[in-house]
């Protein structure tokens, strides 16, 4: 008697289950989704661009912060690299820039933030427009720049040489990611984070933060430069320094 009802309980079960598993069926969809992207930018070509007809430059892009969007590029020369080629005489700064560098300086549209694609793209755009040093090309940016900074280089090591970002931060787990999925060119990837210590805007643990998780990933060639008593603006001091430009310089995939 007990055989029977054990029996017929084991087939109860069996069914609902079989129920169970017959209640699912299999579906899939297929979509093409189309992206826009743009941006406003500020060019600037080297001294010798026009006479060296056969000679590739190093392209450096810089993303500017939160303060400088809007539909008014010349906002971007506010700071940083575009700053810096305006001002008469040039500084040994900008004269490094002026002489030895493709410098783009695009501007994210009021209220948005900086997209991975589009700076994919602008970077495209320039390499086709422009002679390109493909081996020679660095990002660099502040503040909401320096979180753009690290966005897209850092789940694209491979198309620069290093990356400078400056009092921003990023996503550690993507560093992890990176590290799995393309390792030989996120560990030679040349990087030099700045920040200020007392940054009450953008808090320096969040550098610190991608500055251990690139060391523990085994990236050996990271700079942190902290200035004890600077604030939000870690950028000006940074910027200014010509041998920030030298050792981009010194760095080629």
């Amino acid at each position: 008697m007990k055989t029977s009802l054990t029996l017929l309980l084991l087939g109860l079960v069996s069914a609902l289950v079989a129920h169970a598993a017959e209640s699912q069926t299999v579906a899939s969809f297929e979509r093409t989704i189309t992206k826009k992207v743009g941006y406003q930018y500020l060019l600037a070509l080297p001294a010798g661009y026009e006479a060296a007809k056969d000679k590739a430059w190093p392209l450096l892009v810089f993303l500017h912060g939160s303060g400088e969007r809007g539909s008014d590029p010349w906002l971007v020369a506010k700071h940083g690299p575009a700053k810096l080629l305006r001002e008469s005489p040039l500084s040994p700064a900008g004269r490094a820039l002026a002489e030895n560098f493709i410098v783009v300086s695009p501007q994210c549209p009021a209220n948005t933030w900086w997209d991975d694609d589009a700076i994919g793209a602008l970077l495209d755009e320039i390499a086709a427009k422009h002679r390109v040093d493909a081996k020679r090309v660095y990002l660099t940016g502040l503040s909401m720049g320096g979180f753009g900074t690290w966005s897209y280089a850092i789940k694209n090591p491979g198309r620069f040489a290093a990356i400078v970002p400056i009092c921003g931060g990023g996503d550690t787990t993507t560093v992890r990611r990176m590290a799995r999925l393309r390792k030989n060119e996120l560990t030679t990837l040349g990087v030099w984070v700045f920040h200020g210590g007392k940054d009450p805007t953008v808090l320096l643990e969040e550098s610190q933060q991608m500055v251990d998780a690139l060391k523990k990933a085994a990236v050996t060639d990271v700079q942190f430069t902290i200035y004890p008593e600077a604030k939000h603006d870690s950028w000006t001091e940074t910027y200014a320094n010509p041998e920030l430009y030298a050792w981009l310089l010194r760095h080629s995939r």
